[in-house]
């Protein structure tokens, strides 16, 4: 089944007006069966997003808004296309009991979620790891180096999978090696393969899905995808269920490099 399972849409603050039903046109046009609408949760109550514009996720007032939308375009087209609805929802040490609280409250509305981890923490400070190269050496740089903020990264991931959030949980790890989206911006070869094979591990005995996130190869400072095809493969033997996602924030980056991933390895 031809399925995306990562996409943004004209409720994120950081993407763009395109419409849901762009997004739905194309992907009926480009023979996919099935989609996830996974907007980028609102963050959880009392956190400062570190970002300059404060627009990581969803306004929280718009959240009624968008899942009334998406019920009705499920209808719509459901005799064309399986549209879930869905949320990508933030992992942040610290406040797993407000994001639990959000779960509780809005995951009986979720068809599909997807967790990932954006931000760091270091001593009392956030950082979102992703915003920026500047911003990701000038916390590399912060907390000790380019190997130490790998740790630090892969630690919260693992945090991530094992934290309880309650019964509404996402199942799906999003891009789990987004610390990786600025590595051609410095000359350190990280190795990090014994960190990226854990984190599959802790997948597979806690039962999660893999994000495999396209959207890293054709970020200048990354140019693969998320994460890299030999540990796709590895969750595959793993039996961990794969499942491809554009992550696109225009209609135009939907199923972007789809058809060259899957001439490289079956998902």
């Amino acid at each position: 089944m031809k399925r995306d399972g990562h996409i943004h849409t004209p409720f994120c603050p950081h993407g763009s007006q395109d419409t849901f039903i762009q997004y739905i046109e194309k992907a009926i046009e480009h023979r996919f069966e099935e989609i996830s609408f996974t907007e980028h949760a609102p963050l959880p109550e009392g956190f400062t997003d570190p970002t300059p514009d404060s627009d990581s996720g969803m306004v929280r007032g718009h959240l009624r808004n968008y899942f009334q939308q998406l019920k009705q375009l499920k209808k719509d087209y459901q005799s064309q296309i399986i549209i879930n609805i869905g949320l990508e929802v933030d992992y942040i040490i610290g406040f797993e009991q407000q994001t639990r609280d959000f779960l509780n409250e809005f995951g009986p509305l979720l068809d599909d979620a997807i967790l990932s981890v954006h931000f760091l923490k270091s001593e009392d400070d956030y950082v979102c790891i992703d915003f920026s190269d500047e911003v990701y050496l000038q916390f590399a740089n912060k907390v000790g180096g380019i190997a130490r903020m790998y740790e630090l990264y892969y630690e919260t991931v693992k945090k991530s999978i094992l934290a309880d959030l309650g019964r509404y949980k996402p199942k799906r790890i999003g891009h789990p090696t987004l610390i990786h989206k600025f590595q051609l911006a410095h000359s350190e070869k990280i190795d990090d393969a014994p960190q990226i094979k854990e984190i599959l591990e802790i997948m597979r005995a806690h039962h999660y899905e893999l994000d495999f996130n396209s959207a890293g190869l054709s970020k200048v400072f990354c140019k693969e995808p998320y994460p890299p095809l030999q540990y796709v493969q590895l969750a595959k033997n793993l039996q961990i269920p794969v499942i491809f996602g554009s992550d696109a924030h225009t209609a135009h980056d939907l199923h972007k490099h789809y058809e060259f991933l899957q001439q490289k390895i079956t998902f």
